[in-house]
């Protein structure tokens, strides 16, 4: 934990939280409430997989499958890289699916984890307040 960004986060406080007006506790509370969100860097094959609209799937010829098995199964997808543009074109910006990847491909998180910084406890926070 480097505290550092601790202590830079409860004194500059860029969200407009209220940190100064809060306990040790409450703070701690505060930044660990997950109330943000950020794109993700990969999904695996399988989570793009259970996104699909099983009856777009039906609706697809036998090359679109094939393209959206290819991508299923490089390993790691990147959500917002090529692999996101094939999807569009095999399934339309519209569809059942792309709805779907597009809320998974973001992730919930808490101020404290979009910081890096992990879980954060009371003591943290005090230690960042000396």
């Amino acid at each position: 934990m480097d505290i550092s960004i601790l202590a830079a986060e409860l004194t500059a406080d860029l969200l407009s939280r209220g940190y100064s007006g809060m306990s040790d506790a409450e703070a701690a509370a505060d930044l660990n409430i997950v109330c943000r969100e950020r794109n993700r860097s990969s999904m695996t094959g399988s989570e793009v997989l259970n996104a699909v609209d099983v009856t777009e799937w039906g609706s697809l010829d036998a090359g679109q499958k094939q393209t959206v098995w290819d991508v299923v199964h490089l390993g790691d997808v990147n959500p917002f890289g090529v692999e996101a543009t094939l999807l569009i074109a095999v399934f339309g910006s519209g569809s059942n699916t792309i709805a779907a990847l597009a809320v998974a491909r973001k992730e919930a998180i808490g101020r404290a984890v979009e910081l890096g910084l992990g879980f954060i406890y009371p003591g943290h926070i005090q230690n960042a307040r000396m």
